[in-house]
């Protein structure tokens, strides 16, 4: 079968990256499509990936919607000329769109909910999801998207970072210049210039060198950033590959952040979150709820103070991350490995759709 993998973000290269080999080793043909966006050119580099750029998007939010056409078809030229995907698979949009302009399937994932998102990224969500075959969400996603979702008890995250995958690389200390036993934090930054991000924003550059200030009290500071940092702290930007940065998250005391996806990562290593930014509150996504309220793995907030305040307790707390560990396992425990969940369902679509209505059950030999 040939199978078309479309990336959009470093963390959805992380999530195909072991996917793909599965597939692979299995006989199947697999072309990877890369949008040229943050680090995700960097991280499919770094992994050694073959990929053709299906988008070069603009800078601005308007301006990726206006081009979205032009790039679609172009993407569909590709594919039609050069490969003639069976099945295509994505995060939405670029997928979806393009599978149809194939006459291919269509197997999606997402974690994004869309009623908790702007009118923006709901919209384009009801535009694109008529052309889905199947789409596939954690077991927490608080929408109900019809007969086409397949829930799964999983994360998106834990298709990189189940234990079967990620073996935490203790040279990341030597590349920050660490001591062994070196303690730190880690402070991870989003630039907020997606379509879904409109109207929704994290630290202020104020925030960022206050957070930095006082946290330094007790720890040595790590930035990473999607965007630019205020000069007074562009000294603790790391300088390491971003195919490490798991090792990164690994290792630290504790993730500070305003991203979604990191604050999951982090949770999932055994790592302390404080997760700030608008979408927080009684409408959050569900993952960020469920690792909050069941597993006590993050914390959620949108004022800036309870976020320094939680992290000046939390660091000065004896075995945390023995703790947080304790955590993990009981987490890895409940949850299946969402890697090869995909790989049978891509693997078996259609069939694998009646086998799951009439034995959900089945989902837990993926443990």
């Amino acid at each position: 079968m040939n199978i078309a993998i479309f990336a959009n973000t470093p963390a959805q290269v992380h999530f195909y990256k072991n996917i793909m080999l599965n597939l692979e080793e299995h006989g199947h043909q697999v072309m990877l499509l890369v949008r040229n966006y943050g680090e995700t050119l960097e991280v499919a580099n770094e992994f050694g990936l073959e990929y053709a750029i299906h988008s070069n998007p603009s800078s601005s939010k308007a301006g990726k919607i206006i081009l979205l056409p032009w790039e679609l078809l172009k993407t569909y030229n590709i594919l039609r000329r050069k490969f003639k995907p069976d099945l295509v698979s994505g995060f939405g949009v670029y997928d979806a769109f393009t599978s149809v302009l194939l006459g291919s399937r269509c197997i999606e994932f997402t974690d994004s909910e869309p009623k908790i998102n702007n009118l923006a990224y709901a919209t384009q969500f009801r535009l694109y999801m008529p052309f889905v075959d199947a789409i596939i969400t954690p077991e927490t996603f608080t929408d109900d998207l019809g007969r086409k979702q397949i829930r799964v008890n999983s994360f998106k995250e834990l298709a990189y970072l189940h234990p079967h995958y990620f073996k935490p690389d203790w040279k990341i200390k030597e590349m920050l210049s660490l001591e062994k036993d070196e303690e730190y934090v880690l402070l991870r930054f989003n630039a907020f210039d997606a379509v879904h991000d409109l109207g929704i924003d994290g630290f202020s550059a104020k925030d960022k060198v206050l957070l930095v200030k006082e946290i330094e009290n007790y720890a040595k500071v790590f930035i990473s950033s999607e965007a630019g940092v205020p000069d007074a702290i562009k000294d603790r930007v790391m300088k390491i590959p971003k195919s490490k940065i798991h090792d990164a998250i690994y290792y630290a005391k504790m993730l500070i952040t305003d991203t979604q996806t990191m604050a999951t990562e982090a949770a999932l290593l055994g790592t302390p979150a404080i997760r700030r930014n608008h979408f927080v509150g009684p409408n959050d996504m569900g993952n960020f709820i469920e690792l909050e309220k069941n597993y006590g793995m993050i914390f959620n907030y949108r004022e800036p103070d309870r976020v320094i305040n939680k992290a000046i307790e939390l660091i000065q707390r004896n075995n945390l991350k023995k703790e947080w560990n304790e955590k993990r396992e009981r987490l890895l425990r409940d949850k299946i490995d969402i890697t090869a969940f995909m790989v049978w369902i891509i693997e078996n679509y259609p069939e694998c759709v009646g086998t799951l209505k009439h034995n959900p059950e089945i989902s837990n030999r993926f443990r």
